[in-house]
This record gives C-alpha cells, structure tokens and sequence, in this order.
C-alpha cells in the first residue's frame, strides 16, 4: 500500500461527535495514525445516537470514525490523566473539542504541553468560542439557528428550516483540517507548534458567503426564498410530470438554450426574460412559464435533453438514487471496509492516495495496545 501523505503521523483524538471526528477520519484517511480517546463505559456520545444501527452500533459513530484505534481512559482519574499526557506529548497534533477550559484543567491544553512537546499542533474547536459564548452549548441545530442559517433556510417567509445534515459541524471540521494543515507546514519550516482554534459560529458566518458578504458590505438582511437564488434566475425547484427538477440557469446563453428546448424560443427575447437582471426581477412570471412547460415530461427525461444542450438541471434524488448516480458516473462513492460498507473519501491523489486501513473501532478496541506502549514513557515520568 502506498504511503499516504500524512503517514508518520500521530493524532492524539480527544474530540467527539461530529465537527472534530470527521477532521481526524480525513486526517486518518490521509495516513495519519489517530488515536480515539473515550471515556470508559459510553464512548463517543455518538456511539448511543441511533437507530440506525450496522450490526448494533450506531451508523452515526461509524460513520466518522474509520482509521483509528480506540483507547478508553479515564480522565477523572489521575492514571487516566498521566497516560492521556503521554500521548499528548508523543503526539504531532492534537484535536479536541471540550467545552472551553476542559483541557487546562485536564493539564492537556497547549500552553501545559509546549515545553514538553514544542513542536505539537493543537487544535480546539468550540460552539461559540472561548469568551462570553464559553458556556454556550455547541450544537450544530442551535448554531444553524442563532447563525443565521436557519433564517435563509425554508420552503418561505416564516418557516426557517434546518439543513438535513449537522452542515456546520462539516464545514467547522474542513476549516479546521486546513488550519492543521497549516499549522504543520509553519512546524516544517520552523520546527515549532502552536494552537489552531476554530468556533462554529465564525465558520457559518464565513461559509455563508455571498449572503453574509451581502450583509456586511451593504446592511442587507436577506429572508427565507425557499429554492430560488437572490441573484439568479431560474434557479430553483420546478416539479416535473413525476418528480421535482432543479434549474440552475446561470447565463443568458443557457436560458436562451432552455428556451429552446422547451419549445419556446422567444422567452429569449422577451424583456421579462432576456437578461439575468430581467429574470430575477420576474421571476415569479418566469416561475409560472417554466413550471407549466417542464410538467409535460419527467425529470429525466429533461435531463437527458436539457444538459446536452449545456443547460445545468437535474432530477432532485433521494439518497439511493444519488450514490446510483456517483456509481452510473465511476466516482466509486463506496468503500467496504473491515466488512462495513462506508461512505469514500472524495479526495483523489494521484502519487499519494487515500487509504483505508482500519474499520470504525469498537469502543476501546485498542486499550491494551496503546497502553502498554504508553506506559514505559509514563511510568519514567511519574
């Protein structure tokens, strides 16, 4: 197997959840050797978050844990502590995501482990920061909807909505991955560590983007448009003769094509509909010709028309019929491992490809391992 990028190097995982898990199974995947700290008896919070469940462990901790060894350690335990120290002080990085201030009374914060290992990078990563918001709870639905997100987010005015997926705690755990990646290119060069924070708030309020620029440069407080786009037109979600497609027409050379295809090219040309301008300043009148024209076929069949004449649409999928596209497409969205079908890392290196080396552990799967390898350095030191 070909060494990943990240090989040789060696995660201390104090984090749980999803934000900071998924960082370290992506650092895994990348090669790195992480070690899963849990608690005795529970694990990973996640570990009890079903149903469903794959042979009776709960697909959400599956889901983020491959490529680690499970050790469980007591940190209310002076034992526990001394051991966890040890692996801090061998390791290269260090992620957590305890409540602000957890880790300098654990002794493992950044500031306790530099002289002992100047070079680590630690990572932190909260809900709301470590000032006033310290004692905020750090749940992807609370910050989703005290972000903003929520607000944006909905079938219409009034009916603020979640995105179906812990979407904040992913991008917090990307940022973070970057902010690692970072942190060990400045410790290449220099030989020295240094701490990478990141809270969940300032990561949704900069992956908002065009929104929260919109904000910030004109005062603008954009509300809930269901599937349309405050700046292009169509886009949005148009039900077709069985199932519900999505239009992301983008130029006004596309519309023209769309126009086209639909059986009606003076859209085109009409002043509602010429520019992009036009469009959204219409795009009710726009919704209603579109709407009317796309139910005479299904979505299919106006994908197989639409996208070859460079019109950007497809059929909105469920689940199932989404990995059957990536699979139709030889993207490989499936990775059996240790027997688990798992979801791939998207991530292609040519020279330098992901791996995957080891099935989500069972909670303390590698407790003896680990702590026979730990206990010679830990026992000199006491």
């Amino acid at each position: 197997m070909t060494a990943g990028p990240l090989d040789g190097l060696l995660v201390a995982d104090f984090s749980r959840v999803l934000a900071a898990p998924y960082l370290t199974m992506l650092l895994g995947d990348l090669g790195a050797d992480v070690v899963k700290v849990e608690r005795p008896g529970t694990g990973d919070d996640t570990r009890a978050w079903g149903p469903p469940y794959d042979d009776g462990e709960a697909t959400y901790t599956l889901s983020v844990n491959r490529n680690k060894r499970s050790v469980s350690l007591d940190l209310a335990t002076s034992e526990g502590r001394r051991a966890a120290r040890e692996l801090a002080l061998r390791a290269d990085v260090l992620i957590e995501n305890f409540r602000p201030g957890t880790m300098a009374r654990l002794g493992l914060d950044e500031e306790s482990l530099r002289d002992g290992n100047p070079g680590l990078v630690h990572c932190s990563l909260s809900g709301f920061g470590d000032g006033p918001g310290a004692a905020l709870p750090g749940y992807d639905l609370l910050v989703q909807a005290t972000g903003g997100l929520m607000s944006i987010t909905g079938p219409g005015p009034g009916q603020p909505t979640k995105v179906g997926v812990a979407l904040v705690d992913v991008l917090a755990g990307l940022h973070a991955g970057i902010g690692v990646l970072s942190a060990l290119r400045h410790r290449d060069r220099t030989g020295e560590g240094q701490a990478v924070a990141l809270d969940l708030l300032s990561t949704l309020l900069s992956s908002m983007t065009n929104q929260a620029g919109a904000h910030t440069m004109t005062g603008a407080v954009p509300g809930i448009m269901g599937n349309r786009h405050p700046s292009i037109a169509p886009y949005e979600v148009f039900p077709a003769a069985d199932r519900p497609i999505a239009l992301a027409v983008g130029t006004d050379r596309q519309f023209r094509s769309l126009a086209d295809e639909l059986g009606r090219p003076e859209l085109a040309d009409d002043a509602r509909f010429a520019t992009n301008t036009a469009r959204v300043a219409h795009v009710d009148e726009l919704a209603a010709v579109l709407g009317s024209l796309l139910a005479a076929h299904t979505a299919d069949e106006w994908f197989a028309r639409l996208t070859p004449r460079g019109v950007p649409c497809g059929p909105v999928n469920d689940l199932g019929e989404a990995f059957r596209l990536a699979e139709d497409l030889q993207l490989a969205p499936r990775v059996t491992v240790g027997g688990r079908d798992l979801v791939a890392n998207p991530i292609r290196l040519a020279a330098t490809p992901v791996s995957y080396r080891r099935p989500p552990p069972r909670l303390g799967e590698h407790t003896d391992e680990i702590t026979r390898w730990l206990a010679p350095v830990a026992e000199e030191v006491s």
